[in-house]
């Protein structure tokens, strides 16, 4: 009996981690030569996509992902990258609102209100990247956040039709680092999965142009 289960886990296990890695590699190899982390590299986009994530981590500390992404928003900006940010994040309840408090930080640093846009129903990488192309109409975008985000955020678009770089915001080393990057590798194992079972956002709503 020990052996009929030891040859049945065996296969699965072996499955399970040529899954991760093909996932992961797959990722990355159609990600190359399309995420930036120098300004005098990176073509210019009408419009940059700021990926949203909490202001805070649980410990009400300051969650450095985020700060580095409004970083890269500004410099993209200001060295005249992009034209117009528009923010895409989780608006899940009246006490929750990341595209709102990542625009007033943008607004702070220099960039004008009137070229920021909100989408306030990216709730998910994937929803962020149907959303640009179907509800804010973009064929192309610069994708900000950290570089493993990017990789995913480009293959993505891609997949919904949309033509993606990414400007790679300063990551996040130490156990902390190392937590968010695992938690990356499975996360791409369900890019795959939502591709497959054509997963839907779960918003669409009403045309907004940016201009």
């Amino acid at each position: 009996m020990k052996k009929r289960i030891f040859w049945i886990l065996v296969p699965m296990v072996v499955v399970f981690f040529l899954g991760l890695f093909l996932c992961n590699t797959i990722v990355d190899s159609n990600a190359e030569e399309k995420t930036y982390y120098h300004l005098d590299k990176i073509p210019h986009n009408r419009v940059g996509l700021v990926l949203g994530t909490s202001k805070r981590i649980k410990s009400g500390h300051p969650n450095p992902y985020y700060s580095f992404r409004i970083e890269a928003a500004v410099k993209l900006y200001k060295a005249g990258k992009i034209d117009y940010v528009l923010v895409s994040g989780d608006n899940g309840s009246v006490y929750y609102n990341e595209p709102n408090t990542i625009k007033k930080d943008l607004i702070q640093y220099g960039i004008p209100k009137e070229k920021i846009y909100l989408d306030y129903a990216g709730f998910r990488t994937l929803d962020s990247m149907v959303r640009a192309k179907e509800i804010f109409g973009l064929t192309e975008v610069t994708i900000i956040s950290q570089k493993f985000h990017n990789e995913r955020a480009i293959y993505l678009a891609e997949k919904k039709g949309l033509t993606a770089i990414g400007f790679n915001a300063t990551d996040i080393s130490g156990s902390e680092g190392y937590k968010v990057q695992l938690r990356e590798y499975f996360a791409r194992v369900k890019v795959f999965l939502d591709l497959l079972m054509n997963t839907q956002p779960r918003f669409y709503g009403e045309k907004v142009e940016i201009e």
